[in-house]
């Protein structure tokens, strides 16, 4: 599985009714900015001692931020934890605002 998801891959997903974990790593001023529906939030800091608690490494999860960095920083270091199935939303919300849904405010 690749590292990174484009954003109309997983658009894709959705529209299949078989969306992986959408996992929002960005801080909640953030989130209150802009979100993308469904999301669950847990901001970057925090997912060390949130994740085994709050994620199930059988399931396909799909990281994002605002552009992709943290993102992928998250799913690197969940796949080093044994995540297999983790993948970072490639350029963030920012891109998904932009390529997929553009009634969420671009920041």
């Amino acid at each position: 599985m690749d590292y990174e998801i484009q954003p109309g891959e997983y658009q894709a997903l959705r529209e299949q009714g078989g969306a992986p974990v959408l996992l929002d790593v960005r801080e909640f001023w953030e989130v209150q900015t802009a979100r993308i529906e469904g999301s669950m939030h847990m901001p970057m800091a925090e997912v060390p001692a949130r994740f085994h608690n709050e994620l199930d490494p059988e399931k396909h999860i799909v990281v994002v931020c605002h552009h992709g960095v943290r993102s992928l920083n998250v799913t690197h270091w969940l796949r080093q934890q044994g995540y297999e199935k983790v993948q970072s939303l490639s350029g963030g919300i920012d891109r998904w605002s932009r390529s997929v849904d553009p009634k969420i405010p671009v920041y």
